[in-house]
């Protein structure tokens, strides 16, 4: 109940409370038949009349003016509850607007969350592919290696395998060459008297005849300056006068073949280590009849597996073939262009092991062990190649 209503309930009982002064009271009936005799009012009566209609009247006139003011009280009291009501609800409506801003906030974090975890996610999944990518490629590169590496000490071995009783190797043993044989071997021999008068001696006394070396070697200044100089700080730049001369006198002219383009692919992999070549089965190629003398036969025509060299041109019996990088083009090659590509791989594969530090010889064993190298180049720019190629 508000307060107003109270109060206007506790003005109502006590004025009902109060004695009403002047109220008439009816008179008693008088028998039936007579009339009713009413005497006339005397002067106090009529001055006791007017005193009570008087006091009737300023009693109306107090209940009238606290009706009034209970009402302008009941109304102020209503605008107040009004006014109060309006400001809470206000300030429900402002605390309603702050909470769903609150709400809106939190959902876009949400959101935006949400969309940063997906994207780290898809992040991460790019990079983990990338790296299985990339580990792939490196577990085919070094299969590749490998694969070369074994092959390359195959080849060693074969070339350098020791002799037996049984079957021995006669050119590790000039001594078990016939006389004639071992007179026109490969070199030129100066002092041949002293040589055959030491021989003789030896032979006479019983002692084993030891090869003699037909060849000198000699220095040179020039070379060994530039070759010492890039040993100080190795490295692949052409730019250093020892790689730059090796360019243009061996490497350069030993990797010039008649497809130009297809040439300066196989030298930039070569650099960059990502050539492979590999030997072909002769069931893949195809058989054709080519003229014996374009094969370095006899006059005529003949039957053999040969197939077009792609870096020649030439219709060749091609045992091999080489692949530039991670490409799934392969290029079969004939043994001429294999053994230039070869001469070649093993010099850069030598200063490789140079600049990694894994030549533990002196220098001028290094600077031998180069030109050997580079002398293989020329003479597989030459034409000259080993015969199981």
């Amino acid at each position: 109940m508000w307060r107003g209503q109270a109060q206007f309930e506790e003005t109502r009982q006590h004025l009902q409370k109060q004695p009403v002064v002047g109220q008439w009271k009816p008179l008693a009936p008088s028998n039936r038949g007579q009339e009713l005799q009413q005497p006339e009012p005397s002067a106090k009566d009529s001055a006791g009349g007017d005193e009570n209609q008087s006091v009737a009247q300023l009693n109306v006139s107090r209940l009238r003016s606290s009706s009034v003011e209970i009402r302008e009280k009941g109304s102020e009291f209503l605008k107040e509850e009004l006014h109060r009501a309006q400001k809470e609800l206000k300030l429900k409506d402002e605390e309603c607007e702050r909470l769903s801003k609150v709400r809106e906030q939190l959902e876009q974090e949400l959101e935006e969350l949400t969309a940063s975890l997906f994207e780290e996610a898809h992040k991460m999944v790019r990079e983990a592919n990338t790296k299985q990518a990339a580990s792939e490629k490196q577990l085919r590169e070094a299969r590749g290696k490998i694969d070369m590496l074994q092959a390359e000490v195959t080849a060693l071995k074969t070339l350098v395998i020791t002799s037996t009783p049984s079957s021995p190797n006669r050119e590790l043993h000039p001594q078990l060459q016939s006389p004639s044989k071992a007179v026109f071997r490969k070199g030129h021999g100066r002092n041949k008297s002293t040589s055959s008068a030491g021989a003789a001696t030896a032979t006479s006394q019983g002692l084993p005849v030891e090869p003699v070396s037909s060849e000198f070697k000699e220095v040179d200044s020039i070379l060994f300056a530039e070759f010492q100089a890039w040993k100080e700080s190795p490295t692949l730049d052409k730019s250093s006068s020892f790689l730059e001369r090796i360019y243009q006198e061996d490497v350069g002219p030993c990797l010039d073949f008649t497809k130009h383009e297809l040439s300066e692919l196989i030298q930039a992999a070569v650099e960059q280590n990502t050539l492979t070549i590999e030997p072909v089965a002769t069931q893949a190629l195809p058989v054709v009849k080519v003229s014996a003398i374009e094969c370095g036969g006899p006059n005529g025509f003949r039957s053999q597996i040969v197939t077009k060299c792609a870096l020649s041109g030439l219709s060749r019996a091609c045992r091999h073939r080489i692949k530039l990088g991670d490409s799934g083009n392969y290029y079969y090659i004939s043994p001429s262009c294999r053994a230039r590509i070869t001469a070649v791989c093993n010099f850069f594969t030598y200063i490789r092991y140079i600049q990694q530090g894994l030549v533990r010889q002196d220098v001028e064993l290094m600077y031998w062990e180069i030109m050997r190298l580079r002398k293989e180049m020329s003479i597989a720019k030459l034409g000259f190649f080993p015969s199981e190629m």
